[in-house]
Order: structure tokens, then C-alpha cells, then sequence
């Protein structure tokens, strides 16, 4: 008679409920694809650095003419009322998780090169939803959510593939990241460090890379495609050229930008103009336009006249990145597909809502998000409907002791609204070039945007551009300062009380008129303090000086994790070495290299 011990029994038991579990899984799955509907449409998400408003020309500044991407606003819809955070990371945590960045930890500044945290763990982000019901998910370009442990990096996170770097900005060509004084080597592929790129123009890279993924992508399956670009991001802070682009981009504003700096940020976003016409031309080519839909966005506001030693404008709107004005936090932003209405758009729209938004684009119910502070405008861009959106935090910043919210038209600012980061101190006017010339319009414009790449890409697909639509989208996506508000200014001073500004009739906040509204005023006062009462705790600011690339061979990698075994798995890469955390001197060796590398492809 066979003996069967308890022990065997509680096993098979077990085995028998992990199967039910997972069967149940399994249906989950099932059920979540089944809500959505079929032909779901490929998504190309686009994101700049540091872009500002007036760096685009379809705000209508023709100093940098920038015909690709203005062929997708002015046929799409220009979102003149996109809003985001002033800095970067809290920016795409938002987009990546349909959060605000005060419920991520994410409203104080950015993550760095020694933060042990980034994008919280517990939070399920964009691809992972997108992943579990067909798509194809791939990121290009820049992360800066996280990589001390290698589950804060993308694809672990529901990314099929990542091309691109981990920390916050880097020298274009050398492709090392200077964060805090401390330099390493960052350009991944997936996981691996990727050398085979130095030298090379990262804005050119990540283009190629994008169009090698559209040509590659299955026909029978959609497409996620994320391509986070640098440009036009300053380069590495103590580098001797923070401003980097090919000399053929440069010289094309010999005759038109006095200020070579300024010429320099020029052809960084002429560059970034180029990618775009290419992303939309492989589209094009591979028959993959007539189903999708393009967002190109920046992540906050630009960097001008030498603020973080860079050259953007933000005109005519106030304020600088990192800043709680609107030239900080309202962002150059459009949408395009053949499912969209063609117009330009107000309706208020935030970073933490594209999460919901894209994925009723895909054909699913955003319905299942019941945490998450976004809202879907897909109904606005495809019916017209109003936005649902009518409040927007900007930010709750305890440290730095600032805030400022928005109620229909209504600002409320205050509080240390300027910074003493990235070469900061009091930044609350206008700054940035106008671009406007009285021998050149944006009118001027409108052949070279038919011509442009992008304009015959959608041409070729069906999508034939009107000049009188052009002409009339580009009027209507021009901000202008109110000169009545402009005689009839009213000093703000946000850090001895709150300012009011009525932002439709002021977009330019030059009238403070809180003392003519005390109940308005009131009444946003108490919005941001129950906002205020839902923040999380901001994540610590602090570089771990474990993090420092000198202790693993000179890059930037999962600290962490290689401080808890006790190897650095990226040390084979490098120099051949068995993998024991001591020792390396990459930058010795690679520095000739580089240097000569980058002296051939300028």
C-alpha cells in the first residue's frame, strides 16, 4: 500500500490553487483585451527637452522655421493650453503614470545621477498598459526616472526595448553624463552599455533608431513608439560646448541670428525638425499613417538667456523652466492623426493626462483608472467635446515654498517662485527673443511646410494640406501679450502674498488683480490646500556618493544593485574584467578615442 504524507498532499494542493490563480490571471487578461477594440491605431509619442514656446515656428515666430513638425500641428490640433511641470522628471512621471507629480514623490526637482529612488515601483506605467493589450513598446532617447536599481529602468518596465540613456541630459557626441561634478559614460542598448555609438549625434541616433523600429514593427500588431529626445536640452554643464549641433544646421542661421548662441540653440531644434519629417516619413512609407496618431511635446519650459546655459525662448509668455509661470509650465504641445478634428485647441490639458487619453486613443476604456488624477480627452480631439479638465495643479513645492493652481481662467501664484538651481536666482520676467521680423512672416513660411519631409509624407498618405487652412491655424495658435493689460500692469510679488491673474485676458501675467477678486482669490486658496493635504512627501534630494561612476568603471549603472552583490555586471563590457567591483580606468583609456571621434563627425 502506497504511503502519501501530509506534506505530499498540502504540495499537490498548492499546485492545484497557483494553477487556478493563474487561470484566473489568464482570463483577467482576456477580459482587459476584449474591452478594447480591434485596429487599434500605432501611437508615436514625441518629446523634446527643454523646448519653449517660442521655439517652434507655428506659434508664430519664423526665426526658426521648423516646417516638419508645424505640417503636424497646423494639419492636427495645436494644443495651446498643454500644460506640465516645470522640470523634467516630474514632467514624464506624470505622462508615464496619469499622476500628478506631488502623489509620485516628484515635485521637488529631478532624479539624479546618485538617487537611490525614481519612479516609484509601485506605480504601473504607460507601456505595461499598453503592452497587456497587443502593443509593441519601445523607447527611445532619454529615461530620467530611475536607474540605481535596474527594476527603475525601462524595460523593466514595460518597455520591449530601450535606446537611449538614463540620466537627465549628456554631451551629444561623447555620450557622457556629467551630473554633480561626477562624469560617466551613459548610452544603453536594453541593458548593455552601447559604445558602437561614440562619436555619433544623439538627436541622429535616436532618428535612426525610430525609423529602423517603424520599418521593423509587424504589420498585424500596433506600435508604442516613445522617442525622447535631448534636443535642445543643454549639454553637459562643465563641458566646453554646452551648446551642440552639426555645422551644416548651424550655418543655415548664419544670415538671420546675430547671437551664435542663440544660432546654436537654432540648429539643435532645426535638428530636432529633421527627426520629425523622418519619423513621419517612415510612417508614411510603411503604411502605417492612415492608423495613427503622433503627440509631439515638450516636458517643460525653456532655458533662456544663459539660464542653464542655454538660449530658448519662452516669448511672450513669463518666466523661465523651473519657475511656476506660465513660460515654465505651459508647453509648445500637438496632436495628430486622421481621427482628430483640425483645429486649434484651448481646452486645458495636462502631462497626467495622456496617460488616460492614449489609452482610449488605443480603443479601451479609461474607466478602469480609478486612481490616477488624469483625465481622457480623446472625445475632445476626435468630437469636439469640452475638456473635461477645468483644474490643473502646476505645483505644491514645500521646499523650495512654493505653489500655483488654475481654475477655469483663474492663476493663483506664490511663494518662492524663482530658483537658486541650474544657474537660477531671480528669473520672473520676460525673456528670449521675439523672432518676429518685419521682412519675414510665418505666412512665409507655408511652402516649405508643404514641401517639408513631414507635408509630403502625409500627402503621399492622403493627407493633403490646404494653405488656407495653414494660414488660418497659424493665426489662431499665436499668443500675444494684451496691451491693455500691458498699460495697465499691477505689480505681483509672489513671495510676500498670492497673485491673481485672469489668464485668458492676460496670458502674459502682467495685471495682478487679486485685490479686485479677494472671493476668487479665496476660493483657489482653498483648492491648493486640499491639493496640499493629498502630497506625498518629496523624494529625498541627496547624490549617494556610492553612485559615483569613478566606483564602477567610469558609467553610470544600478549602483545599488552591484553594491548588494558585490559585481558590476557592466564590467565585462568595458575592459574585459571579471566582474569584481575594483578597478577600472575606462575613462584613461577611451578619452583619445572620444576626443577624436567627436573632432570627425563636427
Amino acid at each position: 500500500m502506497v504511503q502519501i504524507s501530509m506534506k505530499s498532499v498540502l504540495r499537490c494542493i498548492l499546485v492545484i490553487l497557483i494553477l487556478q490563480c493563474f487561470q484566473q490571471v489568464v482570463v483577467i487578461a482576456q477580459n482587459e483585451n476584449e474591452m478594447c477594440k480591434t485596429g487599434r491605431p500605432n501611437i508615436i509619442f514625441i518629446m523634446a527637452d527643454d523646448a519653449g514656446w517660442n521655439d517652434f515656428s507655428f506659434h508664430g515666430s519664423p526665426q526658426i522655421p521648423t516646417p516638419n513638425i508645424d505640417a503636424l500641428g497646423l494639419s492636427g490640433i495645436v494644443l495651446n493650453n498643454y500644460y506640465g511641470s516645470p522640470l523634467c522628471t516630474p514632467t514624464r512621471g506624470a505622462v508615464m503614470t496619469g499622476k500628478h507629480p506631488i502623489h509620485l514623490r516628484l515635485q521637488h526637482y529631478v532624479v539624479m545621477g546618485g538617487s537611490a529612488e525614481g519612479l516609484p515601483l509601485t506605480e504601473r506605467i504607460l507601456p505595461e498598459y499598453l503592452k497587456e493589450v497587443g502593443y509593441s513598446t519601445h523607447l527611445v532617447g532619454k529615461w530620467h526616472l530611475g536607474h540605481s536599481r535596474k527594476a527603475y529602468t525601462p524595460t523593466q518596465r514595460g518597455f520591449d526595448s530601450h535606446f537611449g540613456y538614463w540620466l537627465g541630459k549628456q554631451d551629444y557626441y561623447d555620450h557622457f553624463s556629467n551630473d554633480g561634478g561626477q562624469w560617466g559614460y551613459d548610452f544603453r542598448s536594453n541593458l548593455s552599455l552601447h559604445f558602437q555609438v561614440m562619436g555619433r549625434y544623439d538627436t541622429e541616433l535616436f532618428t535612426e533608431q525610430a525609423v529602423r523600429l517603424i520599418e521593423d514593427q509587424p504589420k498585424d500588431k500596433p506600435l508604442f513608439l516613445m522617442i525622447n529626445h535631448i534636443a535642445p536640452h543643454s549639454a553637459n554643464g562643465n563641458g566646453p560646448d554646452p551648446l551642440q549641433a552639426p555645422r551644416e544646421n548651424v550655418d543655415k542661421f548664419n544670415l538671420t541670428i546675430q547671437d551664435s548662441r542663440r544660432r546654436a540653440y537654432a540648429a539643435m531644434v532645426d535638428k530636432l525638425d529633421e527627426s520629425v519629417g523622418h519619423v513621419v516619413d517612415a510612417l508614411a512609407k510603411s503604411n502605417l499613417l492612415q492608423n495613427s496618431v503622433i503627440v509631439f511635446a515638450s516636458d517643460n519650459g525653456a532655458a533662456p538667456d544663459g539660464f542653464d546655459l542655454n538660449y530658448g525662448s519662452n516669448w511672450p509668455l513669463r518666466g523661465v523652466k523651473n519657475t511656476l509661470w506660465e513660460g515654465g509650465t505651459r508647453l509648445s504641445a500637438l496632436i495628430w492623426s486622421p481621427f482628430i478634428q483640425n483645429r486649434v485647441s484651448y481646452d486645458l490639458l495636462h502631462a497626467q493626462d495622456w496617460l488616460p487619453t492614449i489609452y482610449e486613443a488605443a480603443g479601451c476604456n479609461p474607466s478602469k483608472f480609478h486612481n490616477i488624477d488624469g483625465v481622457s480627452l480623446w472625445k475632445t480631439f476626435t468630437d469636439g467635446t469640452a475638456s473635461p479638465r477645468k483644474e490643473l495643479l502646476y505645483n505644491i513645492d514645500d521646499i523650495y515654498n512654493n505653489s500655483a493652481i488654475r481654475h477655469n481662467e483663474w492663476k493663483l501664484i506664490q511663494g518662492n517662485i524663482s530658483t537658486n538651481d541650474l544657474g537660477g536666482g531671480v528669473w520672473d520676467g520676460w525673456y528670449g527673443p521675439t523672432g518676429r521680423s518685419e521682412f519675414r512672416s510665418v505666412h512665409d513660411l507655408i511652402p516649405e511646410i508643404m514641401n517639408s519631409m513631414a507635408g509630403q509624407a502625409l500627402a503621399s498618405a492622403g493627407f493633403v494640406m490646404n494653405e488656407t487652412k495653414l494660414a488660418e491655424m497659424q493665426r489662431g495658435a499665436e499668443v500675444g501679450c494684451n496691451p491693455t493689460m500691458e498699460q495697465r500692469q499691477v505689480t505681483c510679488d509672489p513671495y510676500s502674498g498670492p497673485c491673481l491673474f485672469n489668464l485668458e485676458a492676460d496670458p502674459c501675467e502682467q495685471r495682478n488683480v487679486a485685490d479686485n477678486y479677494p472671493d476668487i482669490l479665496e476660493l483657489l486658496k482653498e483648492k491648493l490646500a486640499a491639493q496640499n493635504a493629498t502630497a506625498l512627501t518629496p523624494m529625498p534630494r541627496f547624490r549617494d556618493p556610492n553612485a559615483n561612476p569613478a566606483k564602477w568603471g567610469n558609467v553610470w549603472g544600478n549602483w545599488l544593485d552591484n553594491l548588494e552583490s558585490g559585481t558590476n555586471p557592466d564590467f565585462p563590457n568595458i575592459c574585459g574584467n571579471s566582474g569584481n567591483i575594483y578597478g577600472g580606468q575606462f575613462v584613461t583609456t577611451m578619452l583619445p578615442i572620444l576626443l577624436i571621434a567627436k573632432i570627425l563627425y563636427l
